[in-house]
């Protein structure tokens, strides 16, 4: 099969198209053609070493956390797919002509949705949901503030928010703060304006899924106590204010994507798709993908 390979730690010349062994399937397992793999953060992060500490890699080594396509076969004992499926899922070596990946990490794509654009949804959406709801479990009409909330994750964070009951805030830069308006929070306030982040109320806690300066700007509206979790890593400062902190990473669930990918495909949950490229592409594609925005970026078969 043919597969986007890393080579090495460094730049996207480091990334080379080559033939790979095709994957097997072994017990428990679904073997997907991909139709559209997307690229998040993690990716360029993975091959710049950014994150050797955390997730190192035996090179070479296939990239892409989540993909869509059709099964092609499944292995012993699974009993909820079939060839011809329609699925996505939070895999590994995503970019690639095939997957192989545990059954439950599969979620069916909702016929209303294109299968490409399904691509979009597993890592940022379940980051998104699972920030919400295994980590901050926001109690109902508890004030909390995402910042980073037109990104795809932040929308994710905002849906599974609002959906407990939980008054939100969305903290954007103050570039995004019309796009923010259409996202159903209670309130925009612009992370970048000292002036607009002073009219905060007291917040119970932060759902954090870009860091840096954006989460460092609220820290003095939580209250004594109060949570910031974070998608990125603990925020400098928070311990040292008397806040609890927690940082963590998204993991497969495919029964719960399966049901955000309905929200998307009913409307209810949006993540923008912003260009798509040929998986020959890859390289082109990380470098558009890395300078940032609100889509989704998506490599294609």
């Amino acid at each position: 099969m043919k597969a986007v390979v890393l080579n090495a730690y460094g730049d996207v010349d480091n990334l080379v198209v080559r033939e790979m062994p095709e994957p097997t399937v072994g017990p428990g397992e679904v073997k997907v053609r991909v139709t559209a793999a997307s690229i998040n953060p993690v990716d360029w992060k993975i091959r710049r070493g950014d994150m050797k500490e955390m997730m190192p890699v035996t090179f070479p080594t296939i990239l892409g956390r989540d993909v869509s396509g059709e099964v092609l076969e499944v292995g012993p004992d699974v009993k909820d797919f079939k060839r011809g499926d329609r699925v996505m899922g939070l895999v590994s070596s995503g970019y690639a002509q095939t997957v192989v990946a545990p059954a439950n990490v599969w979620a069916r794509v909702p016929d209303s949705l294109e299968l490409k654009d399904a691509a979009a949804l597993p890592l940022v959406t379940l980051t998104g949901a699972q920030l919400i709801e295994e980590q901050l479990k926001p109690a109902k009409g508890a004030t909390v503030l995402i910042t980073g909330a037109v990104g795809a994750v932040g929308r994710a964070a905002l849906f599974a928010a609002k959906a407990r009951g939980v008054k939100v805030w969305a903290g954007v830069r103050a570039t995004q703060v019309e796009e923010a308006r259409e996202l159903g929070a209670d309130g925009v306030v612009a992370l970048d304006d000292s002036g607009e982040v002073a009219k905060l109320p007291m917040l119970d806690a932060v759902a954090d899924t870009v860091g840096g300066e954006a989460v460092m700007a609220v820290l003095d509206k939580v209250k004594p106590g109060g949570l910031v979790c974070s998608v990125v890593g603990e925020p400098k400062g928070a311990k040292e204010k008397g806040l609890r902190v927690s940082s963590f990473l998204s993991h497969p669930d495919g029964r719960r994507l399966a049901q955000l990918g309905e929200s998307v495909a009913k409307g209810e949950l949006r993540i923008p798709i912003g260009k798509t490229f040929k998986l020959d592409e890859a390289k082109a594609a990380q470098k558009h993908a890395e300078k940032g925005g609100t889509g989704k970026v998506l490599l294609v078969n």
